[in-house]
């Protein structure tokens, strides 16, 4: 238990002191809510809730963006390196190491979550019913296992650079038709009828809803379950591949 716990713990400082996560996955969710909820005037009927809506946007754009690509290219720069050839060859096993990754990043979501949770209470007084902050933020984190999936999916990509463009690719595309950016309602009918069936629209759906005082849609846990499945295998079949080829 104390290796595994060592292990989660290194993780976690290993990714609090990359850069890439700090700008990336922290720092730019808050500037954009700062942006769109303070400095752009924004004509909406219930500015309480749009703050509130946008809170959850972020939060979910954050903590997708870390499961997708902070995990996935760290995972290809430790394989070029040797280090995960390294530690096939200590005692730790292989499941425990990959357990370590998922758990350390679950904390460094759980820690995203407050911060930017703590940085809308604090910049526009969001006030939520104590019950809605703990379920949204259950939503979250169990909300980005697939994107945990996708995360290891991409980490089994060759080349950094291939690596980080694909996540860069990925990212972006589940964040503009997910509605991360604008209200999902203003994009484009087509984007609205794609968004409906890929993972960041349900995943910031299910956020959205609760903070309206509603449980999240059967059809966002259906969607995100299927995609959970679907990046798993789609990982161990690349993976098995690939230690068959060694």
């Amino acid at each position: 238990m104390k290796t595994v716990w060592m292990q989660c713990k290194a993780e976690v400082l290993r990714i609090l002191r990359n850069p890439y996560y700090v700008f990336w996955s922290l720092m730019m969710p808050i500037l954009f809510y700062i942006l769109f909820t303070k400095v752009i005037n924004i004509q909406v009927p219930d500015r309480a809730l749009w703050q509130a809506h946008y809170l959850m946007s972020m939060t979910v754009y954050s903590v997708m963006g870390s499961a997708i690509m902070t995990l996935g290219i760290r995972q290809v720069q430790e394989r070029n390196q040797g280090w995960s050839r390294f530690m096939h060859i200590t005692p730790l096993s292989t499941s425990v190491y990959f357990f370590a990754k998922m758990f350390g990043q679950t904390l460094i979501h759980v820690f995203s979550i407050i911060v930017i949770f703590i940085t809308g209470a604090i910049i526009n007084d969001v006030r939520l019913p104590l019950d809605e902050w703990i379920l949204s933020g259950l939503w979250i984190i169990i909300g980005s296992l697939p994107f945990l999936a996708l995360g290891t999916l991409v980490g089994t990509m060759k080349r950094i650079d291939t690596a980080t463009g694909i996540s860069n690719v990925l990212f972006m595309i589940l964040a503009i038709s997910g509605g991360m950016w604008m209200p999902f309602n203003v994009l484009p009918k087509i984007v609205q009828d794609i968004g409906k069936w890929l993972p960041g629209y349900n995943f910031g759906n299910g956020a959205w809803e609760i903070v309206r005082g509603n449980s999240p849609e059967w059809m966002n846990v259906f969607v995100l379950a299927g995609y959970l499945f679907l990046f798993m295998l789609l990982s161990s079949y690349v993976r098995s591949r690939q230690e068959k080829a060694v």
